[in-house]
C-alpha cells in the first residue's frame, strides 16, 4: 500500500511537470508597421499550436495560442497609426486569446519560425491591408506611348528591414539600419534630378519578401531597380564593396519560372506598357521573355559597370570587376536590376565607415552617379531626359573619374582636366595632395 501511494504520488508529480513544460511563454511581442501590412512577431520558449480568424459586427481578428501565458504587456505596441484600434487579451482554456479590433478590414497569414543566432522560436502574424489592393489596382503598369514625357524612376530598395536585421557589425551595428540610410540618400539625389524620380522600396524599418520588392517595382513601372546591401562573413579580414547582376544561370531559372506560371495572368513583362504572357504560346511567350530578360541584362551591366566604377574611386572593392548571382531581387525579366553591397559590415574597418553619414553619403552619391550617367547614355523612349538629350543638351554635373599613372600629380590632372586643386580634394576628401598609382579620382564637373 505504501508503495502505491508513493507511485501514485510520482505519477502525479510528473503529470503536472509534463503540464508546465508543455506551457509555452509569450515573452515579447514586437510590432513592424509598413504602408501596406502590419507584422506582430510573438517571442515565445517554445512552439505552439495556434488558430487565426475574423469576425464581423465589429470587425476584429483573433489569435488564439494553446497551451501558452502572456509574460508581456500588448498595450505598448506602437500600433496607433495603424488600422488596429485597440489590442485585447484573454484567457481560453490553457492558453491565451489576443484580440485586434479593426478599423478596415485585413487579410491574415501565420507562420512559426525556428530559433536563429538572434532570436529563439516565433510566432509571426502578418496584416495585409485591404486598402493596399485598391492602390495597386491604380498603379498597374499604362501604356504611353503616345502620352506626354514622363520621368525615370528607379525603385531603392533598402535590403532587409522590421524582424529581418540583416548583417550585424561591431556595437550592434545593423546592416538594415546602414542600408536605409544610403537608399534614402540615393533616393533623395535622384528626387533633386529634374526628369527623375525615386520610389523607396521600403521607406521605414519594415520587412518586405524578396518577390515582393521586385513586385512593387515593376508595379510602379521602374526603369532601375537597385538593391543596397552590406556584406558579411565570419573572417573579419574579408573586405570590399562590390556590385552585383544576375548570373546566366539565375536567368534561366527565371525565365523557366515565368513561362511555367505565365496562365496565371499575374505576371507582366515589359516595363512601361506591359504585355501578358498568358494569352502567348509557348513559343511566343518564350521569344517575348527572352528578349526582355536580354534587353534587361544588358542594361544592367551597363550601369553595374559605372556604379562600380564609381565606388572604386573612393573605396576598396571586393573584386575588380562586376559580379554575378542568382539573388533573387534580381530576377525581374523586365526590369534592370543591380545589387550594391556597400562594404563588410562584420570588417571593424568597414564598419566603422558604413557608420559615419559622410561615408553614407559618399557611397550614395557613387551609386547615384552611375545611375544618371547610364540614363543619360540610353534614355529611355518618352522622358524628359531623353528630349533634353535630342536638343543638343550636355550632362549637367556629370562627375568623370580618371586613373593615376606614374608620374602623375594632383595638379597636373586638375589643370590636365580644366579644373581647380580645391575642387579636386573636395570630390576625392582629400586632406592633401598625395595619391598613389592605380588610384581612381573623380573629376568634379567644371
Amino acid at each position: 500500500m505504501r508503495f502505491l501511494i508513493r507511485w501514485m504520488l510520482m505519477l502525479s508529480l510528473l503529470t503536472s511537470q509534463a503540464v508546465v513544460a508543455a506551457t509555452s511563454s509569450i515573452e515579447n511581442v514586437r510590432a513592424w508597421l509598413a504602408p501596406d501590412n502590419i507584422r506582430l512577431v510573438f517571442d515565445l520558449s517554445s512552439p505552439v499550436s495556434h488558430n487565426v480568424f475574423m469576425l464581423d459586427n465589429p470587425l476584429r481578428l483573433v489569435l488564439d495560442i494553446e497551451q501558452s501565458a502572456l509574460g508581456v504587456d500588448v498595450d505598448r505596441l506602437g500600433l496607433e497609426k495603424g488600422p488596429i484600434k485597440s489590442v485585447r487579451t484573454g484567457k481560453r482554456g490553457d492558453g491565451v486569446r489576443l484580440v485586434l479590433d479593426l478599423d478596415e478590414d485585413v487579410s491574415p497569414k501565420s507562420f512559426q519560425l525556428d530559433p536563429n543566432d538572434q532570436y529563439g522560436h516565433r510566432l509571426v502574424l502578418d496584416l495585409a491591408l485591404a486598402r493596399s489592393a485598391t492602390v495597386e489596382k491604380a498603379q498597374e503598369p499604362q501604356p504611353i506611348s503616345q502620352g506626354p514625357l514622363r520621368d525615370i524612376v528607379v525603385a531603392v530598395d533598402a535590403g532587409h528591414g522590421g524582424e529581418d536585421p540583416g548583417a550585424l557589425g561591431p556595437d550592434r551595428l545593423r546592416e538594415k539600419d546602414v542600408v536605409l540610410a544610403i537608399a534614402k540618400e540615393v533616393a533623395r539625389l535622384i528626387d533633386a534630378e529634374p526628369g527623375y524620380r525615386a520610389e523607396l522600396i521600403r521607406s521605414g524599418d519594415y520587412y518586405v519578401s524578396l518577390r515582393g520588392r521586385t513586385l512593387k517595382a515593376r508595379k510602379l513601372n521602374a526603369d532601375l531597380f537597385v538593391s543596397i546591401h552590406a556584406d558579411a562573413a565570419r573572417d573579419k579580414r574579408a573586405r570590399g564593396a562590390s556590385v552585383w547582376v544576375l548570373s546566366g544561370r539565375g536567368a534561366s531559372s527565371e525565365m523557366g519560372r515565368w513561362l511555367a506560371q505565365r496562365e496565371n495572368g499575374a505576371d507582366l513583362i515589359g516595363g512601361v506598357g506591359s504585355v501578358s504572357l498568358e494569352d502567348k504560346d509557348d513559343l511566343l511567350a518564350s521569344v517575348l521573355l527572352d528578349m526582355s530578360m536580354t534587353a534587361s541584362q544588358s542594361s544592367s551591366r551597363e550601369v553595374a559597370k559605372r556604379v562600380h566604377s564609381n565606388i572604386a574611386g573612393f573605396a576598396r572593392m571586393h573584386k575588380p570587376y562586376v559580379e554575378q548571382a542568382g539573388f533573387v531581387v534580381l530576377k525581374s525579366p523586365d526590369i534592370p536590376s543591380i545589387l550594391v553591397e556597400t562594404g563588410f559590415i562584420s570588417n571593424p574597418s568597414e564598419a566603422a565607415k558604413l557608420r559615419q553619414r559622410g561615408y553614407q553619403k559618399q557611397m550614395a552619391r557613387a551609386v547615384y552617379e552611375g545611375i544618371k550617367a547610364h540614363f543619360w547614355e540610353r534614355p529611355p523612349a518618352m522622358t524628359h531626359v531623353a528630349a533634353k538629350k535630342r536638343t543638343g543638351a550636355v550632362l549637367a554635373g556629370a562627375d568623370r573619374t580618371y586613373k593615376v599613372v606614374p608620374g602623375d600629380t594632383l595638379s597636373v590632372i586638375a589643370v590636365r582636366n580644366g579644373v581647380s586643386l580645391d575642387e579636386l580634394r573636395r570630390a576625392n576628401q582629400l586632406n592633401g595632395d598625395r595619391i598613389r598609382v592605380g588610384q581612381v579620382l573623380r573629376i568634379p564637373a567644371s
